[in-house]
Protein backbone atom coordinates (compact mmCIF):
# COMPACT_ATOMS: atom_id res chain seq x y z
CA UNK A 1 0.00 0.00 0.00
CA UNK A 2 1.63 3.58 -0.87
CA UNK A 3 1.92 6.30 1.41
CA UNK A 4 1.21 9.60 0.25
CA UNK A 5 3.83 11.69 1.53
CA UNK A 6 3.65 13.64 4.60
CA UNK A 7 5.03 16.96 2.37
CA UNK A 8 1.78 16.28 0.20
CA UNK A 9 -0.81 15.77 2.98
CA UNK A 10 -3.04 19.28 3.26
CA UNK A 11 -2.76 21.05 6.03
CA UNK A 12 -5.66 23.15 8.27
CA UNK A 13 -4.84 26.71 8.33
CA UNK A 14 -5.25 27.65 12.05
CA UNK A 15 -6.71 31.56 11.70
CA UNK A 16 -4.66 34.14 13.02
CA UNK A 17 -5.84 36.20 15.84
CA UNK A 18 -5.77 39.24 13.96
CA UNK A 19 -8.55 36.92 11.43
CA UNK A 20 -10.40 35.98 14.31
CA UNK A 21 -10.73 39.47 15.84
CA UNK A 22 -11.73 41.51 12.25
CA UNK A 23 -14.32 38.68 11.80
CA UNK A 24 -15.94 39.31 15.03
CA UNK A 25 -15.92 42.78 14.40
CA UNK A 26 -17.70 42.20 10.96
CA UNK A 27 -20.01 40.04 12.72
CA UNK A 28 -20.57 42.90 15.44
CA UNK A 29 -21.22 45.37 12.97
CA UNK A 30 -23.68 43.02 10.60
CA UNK A 31 -25.72 41.81 12.67
CA UNK A 32 -27.72 44.77 13.91
CA UNK A 33 -27.49 45.76 10.52
CA UNK A 34 -29.29 42.45 9.54
CA UNK A 35 -32.04 43.39 12.39
CA UNK A 36 -32.13 46.86 10.81
CA UNK A 37 -33.31 45.73 7.42
CA UNK A 38 -35.93 42.62 8.66
CA UNK A 39 -37.73 45.06 11.09
CA UNK A 40 -38.12 47.38 8.72
CA UNK A 41 -39.73 45.23 6.36
CA UNK A 42 -42.75 44.68 8.54
CA UNK A 43 -45.53 46.84 8.49
CA UNK A 44 -46.37 49.43 11.22
CA UNK A 45 -49.62 47.81 12.17
CA UNK A 46 -48.28 44.38 12.39
CA UNK A 47 -45.35 44.63 14.69
CA UNK A 48 -45.07 42.18 17.03
CA UNK A 49 -43.82 43.79 19.58
CA UNK A 50 -40.21 42.24 19.88
CA UNK A 51 -37.39 41.89 17.48
CA UNK A 52 -37.96 39.48 14.37
CA UNK A 53 -35.36 37.77 13.30
CA UNK A 54 -36.82 35.81 10.56
CA UNK A 55 -38.49 38.15 7.18
CA UNK A 56 -41.96 38.11 7.29
CA UNK A 57 -43.62 40.81 4.89
CA UNK A 58 -42.44 43.18 2.39
CA UNK A 59 -43.18 46.45 3.72
CA UNK A 60 -40.27 48.14 3.59
CA UNK A 61 -41.36 50.65 0.94
CA UNK A 62 -44.30 51.76 2.36
CA UNK A 63 -42.42 52.37 5.76
CA UNK A 64 -39.76 54.25 3.64
CA UNK A 65 -42.35 56.21 2.21
CA UNK A 66 -43.84 57.04 5.23
CA UNK A 67 -40.29 58.38 7.21
CA UNK A 68 -39.64 60.32 3.94
CA UNK A 69 -42.80 62.15 3.48
CA UNK A 70 -45.84 61.60 6.06
CA UNK A 71 -43.20 62.05 8.81
CA UNK A 72 -41.26 64.59 6.81
CA UNK A 73 -37.89 63.28 7.29
CA UNK A 74 -37.09 64.30 3.58
CA UNK A 75 -36.77 67.76 3.94
CA UNK A 76 -34.21 67.14 7.28
CA UNK A 77 -32.24 64.76 5.47
CA UNK A 78 -31.86 67.81 2.49
CA UNK A 79 -30.51 69.93 5.08
CA UNK A 80 -28.31 67.78 6.90
CA UNK A 81 -26.80 66.84 3.32
CA UNK A 82 -26.37 70.81 2.36
CA UNK A 83 -25.12 71.29 6.16
CA UNK A 84 -22.13 68.39 5.96
CA UNK A 85 -21.21 69.18 2.07
CA UNK A 86 -20.65 73.21 2.76
CA UNK A 87 -19.92 73.29 6.08
CA UNK A 88 -17.62 70.19 5.85
CA UNK A 89 -15.41 71.90 2.96
CA UNK A 90 -15.52 75.26 4.34
CA UNK A 91 -14.02 73.93 7.17
CA UNK A 92 -11.65 71.80 5.69
CA UNK A 93 -10.37 75.00 3.98
CA UNK A 94 -10.16 76.67 6.74
CA UNK A 95 -8.08 74.31 8.29
CA UNK A 96 -5.76 74.07 4.89
CA UNK A 97 -4.78 77.50 5.10
CA UNK A 98 -4.40 77.38 8.77
CA UNK A 99 -1.81 74.46 8.30
CA UNK A 100 -0.14 76.38 5.57
CA UNK A 101 0.44 79.32 8.27
CA UNK A 102 1.73 77.03 10.66
CA UNK A 103 3.71 75.07 8.78
CA UNK A 104 4.98 77.13 5.71
CA UNK A 105 4.49 80.88 6.67
CA UNK A 106 7.08 82.63 9.22
CA UNK A 107 4.63 83.20 11.81
CA UNK A 108 6.00 83.64 15.15
CA UNK A 109 5.66 80.85 17.58
CA UNK A 110 3.83 78.04 14.88
CA UNK A 111 3.94 75.02 17.97
CA UNK A 112 2.17 77.38 20.03
CA UNK A 113 -0.56 78.46 17.20
CA UNK A 114 -0.93 74.43 16.91
CA UNK A 115 -1.97 73.65 20.12
CA UNK A 116 -4.30 76.20 20.23
CA UNK A 117 -6.00 75.49 17.12
CA UNK A 118 -6.04 71.96 17.78
CA UNK A 119 -7.14 72.26 21.60
CA UNK A 120 -10.75 72.11 19.76
CA UNK A 121 -10.91 68.48 19.87
CA UNK A 122 -9.64 68.44 23.40
CA UNK A 123 -13.08 69.71 25.06
CA UNK A 124 -16.47 67.82 25.38
CA UNK A 125 -18.77 69.50 23.21
CA UNK A 126 -21.50 69.72 26.32
CA UNK A 127 -19.63 72.50 28.03
CA UNK A 128 -20.44 74.65 24.98
CA UNK A 129 -23.79 74.72 24.87
CA UNK A 130 -24.66 76.97 27.68
CA UNK A 131 -23.06 80.03 26.39
CA UNK A 132 -24.29 79.14 22.21
CA UNK A 133 -27.39 79.13 23.36
CA UNK A 134 -27.51 81.80 24.96
CA UNK A 135 -24.92 83.81 22.34
CA UNK A 136 -27.77 81.91 19.28
CA UNK A 137 -30.18 83.77 21.32
CA UNK A 138 -29.01 87.28 21.66
CA UNK A 139 -27.87 87.49 18.25
CA UNK A 140 -31.18 86.25 16.35
CA UNK A 141 -29.13 82.72 15.23
CA UNK A 142 -31.12 80.32 16.97
CA UNK A 143 -33.29 78.25 14.51
CA UNK A 144 -31.32 79.82 11.53
CA UNK A 145 -29.48 77.80 9.32
CA UNK A 146 -26.97 80.43 8.99
CA UNK A 147 -26.55 79.61 13.02
CA UNK A 148 -26.13 75.40 12.35
CA UNK A 149 -23.53 76.19 9.51
CA UNK A 150 -21.48 78.67 11.64
CA UNK A 151 -21.32 76.02 14.34
CA UNK A 152 -20.39 73.17 12.00
CA UNK A 153 -17.93 74.79 9.83
CA UNK A 154 -15.86 76.22 13.29
CA UNK A 155 -16.47 72.36 14.83
CA UNK A 156 -15.15 70.95 11.61
CA UNK A 157 -11.62 73.02 11.86
CA UNK A 158 -9.74 71.61 14.62
CA UNK A 159 -9.37 67.97 13.67
CA UNK A 160 -9.18 68.29 9.74
CA UNK A 161 -6.17 71.21 10.70
CA UNK A 162 -4.63 68.35 12.57
CA UNK A 163 -5.08 65.69 9.81
CA UNK A 164 -4.03 68.14 7.03
CA UNK A 165 -1.32 69.80 8.76
CA UNK A 166 0.44 66.17 9.85
CA UNK A 167 0.45 65.56 5.62
CA UNK A 168 2.16 69.16 4.71
CA UNK A 169 4.63 69.18 7.53
CA UNK A 170 6.24 65.64 5.37
CA UNK A 171 5.96 67.45 2.28
CA UNK A 172 9.49 68.59 1.22
CA UNK A 173 10.91 72.14 1.56
CA UNK A 174 12.79 72.14 -1.52
CA UNK A 175 9.01 72.62 -3.40
CA UNK A 176 8.45 75.77 -1.45
CA UNK A 177 11.93 77.03 -1.49
CA UNK A 178 11.99 76.47 -5.04
CA UNK A 179 8.12 78.17 -6.15
CA UNK A 180 9.26 80.82 -3.85
CA UNK A 181 12.58 81.73 -5.72
CA UNK A 182 10.44 81.51 -8.92
CA UNK A 183 8.56 84.47 -7.43
CA UNK A 184 5.41 82.58 -6.78
CA UNK A 185 3.88 84.62 -4.27
CA UNK A 186 2.23 82.40 -0.86
CA UNK A 187 -1.27 82.70 -2.79
CA UNK A 188 0.01 81.02 -5.65
CA UNK A 189 2.27 78.46 -3.43
CA UNK A 190 -0.71 77.65 -1.39
CA UNK A 191 -3.58 77.19 -3.98
CA UNK A 192 -1.52 75.86 -7.38
CA UNK A 193 1.13 73.93 -5.58
CA UNK A 194 0.26 72.78 -2.02
CA UNK A 195 -3.68 72.13 -2.47
CA UNK A 196 -2.73 70.04 -5.05
CA UNK A 197 -0.49 67.77 -3.31
CA UNK A 198 -2.58 67.67 -0.48
CA UNK A 199 -5.28 66.29 -2.15
CA UNK A 200 -5.52 62.63 -0.29
CA UNK A 201 -5.44 64.70 2.91
CA UNK A 202 -7.71 67.14 2.20
CA UNK A 203 -10.10 64.74 0.80
CA UNK A 204 -9.76 62.56 4.21
CA UNK A 205 -10.79 65.09 6.35
CA UNK A 206 -13.53 65.71 4.60
CA UNK A 207 -14.82 62.57 4.33
CA UNK A 208 -14.15 62.68 8.76
CA UNK A 209 -15.99 66.31 8.66
CA UNK A 210 -18.89 65.23 6.59
CA UNK A 211 -19.85 62.12 8.73
CA UNK A 212 -19.49 63.84 11.43
CA UNK A 213 -21.46 66.82 10.89
CA UNK A 214 -24.42 64.07 9.07
CA UNK A 215 -24.23 62.26 12.75
CA UNK A 216 -24.45 65.34 14.84
CA UNK A 217 -27.47 65.44 17.02
CA UNK A 218 -26.20 67.38 19.93
CA UNK A 219 -26.22 70.89 18.49
CA UNK A 220 -29.06 69.84 16.28
CA UNK A 221 -31.79 69.71 18.98
CA UNK A 222 -30.24 72.54 21.48
CA UNK A 223 -29.61 75.34 18.47
CA UNK A 224 -33.17 74.06 15.90
CA UNK A 225 -36.17 73.25 16.93
CA UNK A 226 -38.24 73.60 13.10
CA UNK A 227 -37.90 70.85 10.51
CA UNK A 228 -37.15 73.51 7.94
CA UNK A 229 -33.67 74.00 9.71
CA UNK A 230 -33.63 70.93 11.51
CA UNK A 231 -30.96 67.82 11.05
CA UNK A 232 -31.57 64.70 10.23
CA UNK A 233 -30.18 63.25 13.51
CA UNK A 234 -32.62 66.07 15.20
CA UNK A 235 -35.73 64.66 13.03
CA UNK A 236 -35.12 61.50 13.60
CA UNK A 237 -35.89 61.95 17.81
CA UNK A 238 -39.13 63.53 16.47
CA UNK A 239 -39.83 60.58 14.28
CA UNK A 240 -38.61 58.37 17.00
CA UNK A 241 -41.82 60.34 19.41
CA UNK A 242 -44.77 60.76 16.74
CA UNK A 243 -44.15 57.69 15.73
CA UNK A 244 -43.33 55.39 18.66
CA UNK A 245 -47.16 54.19 18.94
CA UNK A 246 -46.85 52.54 15.39
CA UNK A 247 -44.25 50.65 16.31
CA UNK A 248 -40.41 50.43 15.59
CA UNK A 249 -40.79 49.37 11.71
CA UNK A 250 -41.18 53.25 10.26
CA UNK A 251 -38.42 54.60 12.91
CA UNK A 252 -36.15 51.82 11.32
CA UNK A 253 -36.91 52.95 7.88
CA UNK A 254 -35.90 56.62 8.98
CA UNK A 255 -32.84 54.68 10.63
CA UNK A 256 -32.09 53.09 7.15
CA UNK A 257 -32.52 56.63 4.89
CA UNK A 258 -29.78 58.46 7.28
CA UNK A 259 -27.42 55.55 7.11
CA UNK A 260 -26.99 55.74 3.29
CA UNK A 261 -25.24 58.72 2.74
CA UNK A 262 -22.08 57.80 5.13
CA UNK A 263 -21.88 54.48 3.48
CA UNK A 264 -21.81 55.48 0.16
CA UNK A 265 -19.19 58.20 0.80
CA UNK A 266 -16.96 55.70 2.22
CA UNK A 267 -17.59 53.11 -1.01
CA UNK A 268 -17.00 56.06 -3.17
CA UNK A 269 -13.98 57.36 -1.39
CA UNK A 270 -12.40 54.26 0.33
CA UNK A 271 -9.10 55.01 -1.65
CA UNK A 272 -8.67 58.76 -1.71
CA UNK A 273 -9.50 58.13 2.00
CA UNK A 274 -6.79 55.61 2.68
CA UNK A 275 -4.31 57.80 0.87
CA UNK A 276 -5.02 60.69 2.99
CA UNK A 277 -5.14 58.38 6.25
CA UNK A 278 -1.75 57.05 5.40
CA UNK A 279 -0.43 60.48 4.13
CA UNK A 280 -1.50 62.04 7.41
CA UNK A 281 0.23 59.62 9.89
CA UNK A 282 3.56 59.55 8.83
Amino acid sequence: MNRIPSSRVPSLRVPSPRTVLMLGCGLLWLVPLYLLLVNAMIPADAYPGEPSWVPRDLALWENLRTAWTDAAIGDSFLNSLFYAVVCGAAGVVVAAMAAFAVVVLPVPRPTLWFWVIYSGTIFPLQMFLAPLFGLYADANLYDSRLGLMLIYAAWAVPFAFFLIRNQMATLPPEVTEAAMLDGATFRRLFWQIHVPLLLPGLGAAFIFQFTAVWNDLLFGITLSRSPEVQPVMAALTTLNSAYGASGPPVILAGALIVSVPTLLVFLAFRGLFLRGITASAR
